[in-house]
């Protein structure tokens, strides 16, 4: 047994390192997007909202913090991360139209139903696997717990909490667009030809 326990020490700090640099290439990812780096910000803002909720989860259900939950944690944040975007860029249209509070409630009022429906889907399909039906079942009930978990967490993170960071981050944004291209029409460096 003690061989073991250093195995599962370094398989378990693997794992927050892989956490932290999905975040990581997440945000750079969103950066390079959006070309912006508060939109980024606004988006994983998010996150700590899944860890709340894989945590309170593998707590109530009794669950260890181990390889299954990890990955659970991982896919949730996935999840979480991509249903922000699809609130934060349906914002961002709106506010060129609209004042900034406007356009955060636009945008979660307008993918309430699509940021809804990918969570409820999800949990559903993650409900026999949380259980455990099935041969293999316990060993791979720790990760759908964790999804679960954070998916809860993060769906009222992202319709609650996410447009209201949204609009204190965008609140003093400009209008026109950060493209550095010549030829887009939305660009300050627009030239005429």
């Amino acid at each position: 047994i003690r061989g073991e326990v250093p195995a599962l020490e370094e398989t378990v700090s693997g794992l927050r390192v892989g956490l932290l640099l999905a975040i990581a290439s997440i945000f750079l990812l969103l950066m390079a997007n959006f070309q912006s780096l508060r939109l980024p910000l606004a988006i994983l803002s998010t996150i700590p909202g899944v860890l709340c909720g894989v945590v309170l989860m593998l707590l109530l259900t009794g669950t260890t913090l181990n390889i299954q939950s990890f990955m659970g944690a991982i896919m949730a944040v996935g999840i979480s991360v991509a249903n922000s975007i699809l609130l934060v860029s349906f914002a961002e249209q709106a506010r060129r139209e609209e004042g900034t509070e406007t356009a955060a409630h636009t945008g979660a009022l307008g993918r309430f139903r699509a940021i809804l429906m990918t969570a409820t889907a999800m949990i559903c399909g993650m409900l026999p696997m949380a259980i455990g039906f099935g041969e293999g079942g316990p060993q791979a009930a720790p990760l759908g717990r964790a999804v679960i978990g954070g998916l809860i967490f993060s769906t009222f993170t992202t319709l609650l909490v996410l447009p209201a960071i949204y609009a204190l981050l965008q609140r003093r944004a400009s209008v026109t667009a950060n493209s550095l291209n010549p030829l887009d029409p939305e660009s300050r460096y627009y030239v005429q030809s």
